[in-house]
């Protein structure tokens, strides 16, 4: 059961072009809206997880992986720095 609200306002123009979308899917507007919209919301967050590389793109960035890491000072004084509260005790 879905109770959450979700509230936009549009121009009448892409109401128009929503409404028609939507009958031509024989869907109603908050369906076809939501569909439409949870496929994009997955698409962006599936991008930030998968991306592509071509072969030699990929080796290169196999070897930025396996490569040992590189001294940072910053990182290191930011370790060195005692926490501000009260260690764990085991």
């Amino acid at each position: 059961m879905r109770d959450a609200a979700i509230n936009l306002r549009a121009l009448p123009e892409q109401r128009d072009l929503i409404d028609h979308a939507a009958e031509l899917l024989g869907k109603n507007r908050s369906d076809f809206m939501l569909e439409a919209a949870c496929e994009r919301a997955q698409a962006v967050v599936i991008d930030q997880v998968f991306f592509g590389l071509n072969a030699d793109k990929f080796k290169q960035f196999n070897a930025m992986l396996d490569a040992a890491p590189s001294t940072s000072p910053g990182l290191e004084r930011l370790m060195a720095v005692k926490a501000p509260w009260p260690a764990e005790s085991k």
